[in-house]
Order: C-alpha cells, then sequence, then structure tokens
C-alpha cells in the first residue's frame, strides 16, 4: 500500500469505516429493491424503489452525518474537498471505502436473489448517453446544492439536512430515474456495474455526476461570499 495512502488511513479509518458501511446499506437498499422489484413483477413499483432511494439516504445521514459528514458518493466528497470542506487526506480514503462498500452489497444481493433486474445498474433509456450526461448533470447539481444549504450552512434550520436530501433524491429518482436511473452517484453505479459487468455508457455515471457537484460547489461559493457566509 501506498505510505501517503496508509498515513491517511490511519488518521481517519473511523470516517472511512462509516462511508464504507453508509454505503452498503445505500446501495443494498436501493438496488435490492430495484432487484426485488423486478424478482415480484412490479410489487415494489418505480416510485416505491425511489422512495428507498430517499428514506434510506435520509436515514444514513441522521445516523452516521456526525462521524464522517454521510458523503456515501465520491462526486459529493470530491465537491466537499474542493469546496474547502474536507481535507485532502481523506480524499482517497473515502472514495475507495465507498467503493468498497458498495461492491461488498452488490456481491451479497447477487448471492442473495440472483442475476435479476440488471442488479439494479444504471443503463441511459435506449442508450442515449448524451441524453443521460446531461440529465445526470443536472441532477447531480441540484442535489449538491441541497446538501451545501441545509448540511453545511451554518444559517441553515439545524436537523433538517436529512431530510432535505433524502427527499431530493426521492424525487429525482422518481421523476427522472426512469430515463437515467438517476444515480448521482458514482459507487452506487459502479457497484452493480462491476459485479453483474454491466459497462454500457458505464463512463457517465462518474463524468456527469462528478461535473454536476464542482458546478454546485462553484455556484455555493458565489452565494455564500466564498463559503465564508457557511461558517459563521
Amino acid at each position: 500500500m501506498n505510505s501517503g495512502l496508509a498515513k491517511s488511513l490511519a488518521h481517519c479509518w473511523r470516517e472511512a469505516l462509516a462511508e464504507a458501511i453508509g454505503t452498503f446499506i445505500l446501495v443494498f437498499a436501493g438496488t435490492g429493491a430495484v432487484m426485488v422489484n423486478s424478482i415480484s413483477q412490479n410489487a415494489v413499483s418505480h416510485l416505491g424503489i425511489s422512495f428507498v432511494f430517499g428514506a434510506v439516504v435520509a436515514a444514513l445521514i441522521y445516523a452516521l452525518g456526525h462521524l464522517s459528514g454521510a458523503h456515501f458518493n465520491p462526486a459529493v466528497t470530491l465537491a466537499f474537498w474542493t469546496s474547502g470542506f474536507l481535507p485532502k487526506c481523506r480524499v482517497l480514503p473515502y472514495i475507495l471505502a465507498q467503493l468498497g462498500g458498495a461492491i461488498a452489497a452488490s456481491a451479497l444481493l447477487v448471492i442473495s436473489l440472483g442475476k435479476v433486474g440488471n442488479l439494479g445498474a444504471t443503463l441511459p433509456l435506449n442508450n442515449n448517453w448524451m441524453q443521460a450526461l446531461i440529465l445526470e448533470f443536472v441532477l447531480t447539481f441540484i442535489l449538491m446544492l441541497i446538501i451545501f444549504g441545509s448540511g453545511l450552512d451554518r444559517r441553515a434550520h439545524i436537523g433538517f439536512a436529512g431530510l432535505a436530501i433524502g427527499l431530493t433524491v426521492a424525487v429525482e429518482a422518481a421523476f427522472m430515474g426512469p430515463i437515467t436511473g438517476a444515480s448521482m452517484n458514482p459507487a452506487r453505479s459502479f457497484a452493480p456495474a462491476f459485479v453483474g459487468g454491466i459497462w454500457q455508457h458505464h463512463w457517465v455515471y462518474w463524468i456527469a455526476p462528478i461535473l454536476g457537484a464542482q458546478l454546485a460547489v462553484v455556484v455555493y461559493r458565489l452565494l455564500s461570499n466564498g463559503f465564508q457566509d457557511c461558517r459563521k
């Protein structure tokens, strides 16, 4: 292991473990809902899947947010870093933990349920990668803006971040899930792709969320006087 990474892990292993566990639960519940919906002939329904994703995100923020910041998403981690809310030394440990937890969840789902429902993989509708690229960019921009406004800005009402962010995930999954899968999260998309070998247009689900989150950094920096107002 690289000595720099080893040092970083030594200093933030508890936070990285919280990120791994949280991302495991997110992928296990969310993509698990997709797979069960396939097995049960749509008993969960699309709106039910959207609710599961939003509810589990909200619950995890309240349960683990005080431990690691509750990222569970490489795009969010990178946005926290570029905005100055996360030390550089934690970026790689967080992202590796998120990917590891997500992969473990998809592997367990395959063992438990079999290869059904594309393992909950995110795929552009009709292979329209340009459409998915644009929409995932916008969806992640909205999500990251909500995260900044409700979770990081000290002027926000205390205690509502989990609800606001969870509802955002649920709403975006509800209205755009049939088109792109409404990933907004490279780890959530990577795990079923890796375990199931489903790589069609997978790059979209890295590039679009990362760029969308970075645009939110730029916009919220303008809105908050270089993030100075957030820390008051």
